[in-house]
């Protein structure tokens, strides 16, 4: 079976048709309501499970959104805390970031994580009108942003871009790049790059993958997606052969060096063996990868 990428495998209930301006006051005033605490990109995790709190337990200063509705149709709320706040005491707690854990996680509580952490961003970081520069007012439960000045509605962002596994000409072997902001650590994953204005995903793919290791590449097949709140991306994953083999170099910038590994290399490595370390649990360029040693 076609596994999704590990954070695109929740269905998990958004009740965006509930979403008005007094639906939070509602929520938080329901004793059932369940509150997803977030702090910087780290949630509350105990029994590796994430650790959801009543609303009196909720640091009142949170930035607040409406997530969905549990399974049960209880009320499912964010609350957001940026980095530089001091990290709530919940106790029996550990926090954990959704790259460490994300991959690891039951699917519905992946996909509560990397939900509230990509609006919980966008609340943090966008307070001003980007039209006016005038502070903005948080509207439909968290999910829209309007300007008291200029009347601009403004939405969460989210940036598209492609990442790509890139066989051989032949399919027996896998292209991997060591990215140079990764220093000394000797890790190697796939290749990405933000879709650019008037660009399309396909094209993407072709020009990210010249310009970071010098191949050309042909036979696209798209291998699903998934959000990457860092900062707000949305991850469109490829698989795609190269045209030349012979041609595969780093552009010595980004990527320091680039390697072609079969699939005995990358099994050991993804066993956690070798020398080589391949992206965590909750990347979709893992997913790629492994999609890859298993066909």
């Amino acid at each position: 079976m076609d596994v999704p990428p590990p954070l695109a495998r929740a269905v998990i209930d958004r009740a965006a048709d509930e979403r008005d301006d007094a639906l939070l006051e509602r929520a938080r005033a329901e004793a059932s309501t369940r509150v997803l605490v977030i702090h910087g990109d780290r949630a509350p995790v105990a029994d590796a499970h994430l650790r959801l709190v009543g609303v009196s337990d909720a640091p009142g200063e949170s930035l607040w959104a409406f997530l969905g509705r549990d399974a049960d149709g209880c009320a499912v709320v964010a609350a957001v805390l940026p980095a530089s706040a001091p990290a709530p005491e919940l106790p029996g707690v550990e926090w954990a970031g959704l790259r460490a854990i994300g991959g690891d996680l039951p699917a519905d509580e992946a996909g509560r994580f990397v939900q509230a952490l990509s609006l919980g961003r966008w609340l943090l970081d966008s307070p001003f009108c980007p039209a006016c520069g005038s502070p903005t007012d948080i509207r439909q439960a968290g999910w829209v942003r309007v300007c008291p000045q200029c009347g601009k509605q403004h939405f969460p962002r989210t940036d598209p871009a492609v990442i790509v596994a890139v066989a051989s000409s032949d399919g027996e072997r896998l292209l991997l790049g060591r990215n140079a902001a990764w220093g000394d650590v000797p890790g190697y994953s796939t290749f990405a790059g933000f879709v650019e204005a008037g660009e399309s995903l396909e094209t993407t793919v072709l020009r990210e993958v010249a310009e970071e290791a010098g191949v050309h590449v042909h036979r696209l097949s798209y291998g699903g997606s998934q959000a990457w709140p860092y900062p707000r991306s949305l991850m469109l994953g490829f698989h795609a052969h190269a045209v030349d083999d012979s041609a595969a170099r780093p552009d010595g910038e980004e990527i320091v060096d680039v390697r072609w590994f079969t699939r005995d290399e990358l099994r050991t490595a993804l066993a956690g063996g070798g020398d080589v370390r391949l992206p965590g649990t909750a990347s979709i360029a893992r997913s790629l990868i492994t999609r890859w040693v298993e066909s």
